[in-house]
């Protein structure tokens, strides 16, 4: 398969794909456990294609080394791997009203890509340290991230309540009570419907807030189903990672 340098083994050439597999592979377990769209298969997907390009960029045009007018760069096609990675990273990421997700499955597929492409070339050390590196963030620093900063997750709501007096004041109690901060508030009076049965006028309130766990909003959701005031109640997540 060439001479020199070009050359390379099939255990070698076998030794690096099932290498990719492996790193791919576990990267992706992560992701499978989390229930993202790409997970195990396609992690392992993504580094062994990383891997068999850049294989094929080293040492699959081995048999022209020894052309005068030929250039050798291993490094051609790998640079195209690294923006081409782009769409499946694209496809990960999805939208829902406020709920951005997908982000971090985006960036583990991409991170792949680089592990394949560093297996593919015989950069074994830095693999294997970026494979554990991407283990750590995706298992440890999930679960820190969750504790420490899930206060920064915003929540958007909206609610109609009965048109009465004090009753927004109310409401703001209710919410503040509950420990939830209001980032930002907007109130609207609906007007009376003048059909055959008139219905009683509402508020529409508009809220962005800040809640600290899943259990804080349970509690607060749980008194505003009980308070007599609150005629409807919908609300949709906008998380900061």
């Amino acid at each position: 398969m060439g001479h020199g340098v070009w050359a390379i083994s099939h255990w070698e050439l076998a030794l690096r794909v099932v290498l990719s597999v492996v790193a791919g592979g576990f990267v992706g377990l992560e992701r499978e456990w989390s229930n993202r769209a790409a997970g195990f298969r396609t992690h392992i997907l993504v580094c062994v294609g990383s891997t068999a390009i850049m294989l094929l960029s080293i040492y699959g045009f081995s048999q022209f080394s020894d052309e005068l007018n030929v250039r050798m760069d291993p490094a051609r096609l790998a640079a195209q791997v690294i923006s081409g990675i782009g769409f499946l990273g694209a496809g990960a990421i999805m939208r829902n009203g406020f709920t951005i997700s997908g982000l971090t499955t985006a960036a583990s597929l991409w991170v792949v890509a680089a592990i394949g492409l560093c297996v593919g070339a015989g950069f074994y050390f830095v693999s294997l340290l970026t494979t554990f590196v991407v283990l750590f963030c995706l298992f440890l620093l999930n679960r820190w991230e969750k504790r420490f900063f899930s206060v920064k997750r915003k929540i958007k709501m909206e609610m109609k309540i009965g048109c009465r007096a004090g009753t927004v004041k109310e409401v703001v109690r209710v919410i503040e009570e509950n420990g939830i901060v209001i980032v930002d508030m907007a109130v609207n009076k609906e007007e009376q419907s003048f059909g055959p049965e008139p219905r009683e006028p509402c508020v529409k309130i508009h809220l962005t807030v800040k809640v600290a766990n899943e259990n804080m909003l349970v509690q607060f959701v749980d008194e505003l189903a009980l308070h007599p005031d609150v005629m409807t109640f919908q609300q949709s997540s906008s998380n900061s990672g």
